[in-house]
């Protein structure tokens, strides 16, 4: 990737709606969910909703598919871990690392005990 698309990307997700916009498809699945049930959920109208949707496509970090008269959206997951490994290229000083993950119980885990604990291999 690209650091000028990496930024666009960020640059995109840097907005409150789009965000939300962007959590509310990747919590929706590879199933996606059509324009109206977005607006509805997000409580935004439709031509401030068009506008962002459409932004987020431009980037890359959405898909939409007309299905009869509506369009379905869903969260381009390729282009998402795309973009997290650009991010986390080379991290921990090239030792083996765990995306952050949130866990039920509220704690975050990021690298494997011998990378936060400063050890190497």
């Amino acid at each position: 990737m690209e650091t000028l698309s990496a930024a666009e990307r960020l640059a995109a997700l840097g907005h409150e709606s789009r965000l939300a916009i962007f959590r509310l498809l990747v919590e929706a699945g590879p199933g996606g969910v059509n324009a109206g049930a977005i607006g509805e959920q997000l409580g935004m109208a439709p031509a401030t909703l068009s506008f962002h949707l459409a932004h987020l496509a431009r980037v890359g970090l959405i898909k939409g598919q007309k299905e009869s008269r509506f369009i379905h959206y869903s969260a381009d997951f390729a282009a998402m871990d795309e973009l997290i490994a650009y991010l986390t290229r080379n991290c921990c000083q090239g030792e083996a690392c765990l995306p952050t993950v949130a866990v039920g119980d509220g704690t975050d885990e990021r690298c494997t005990a011998a990378c936060t604990s400063g050890e190497r291999e």
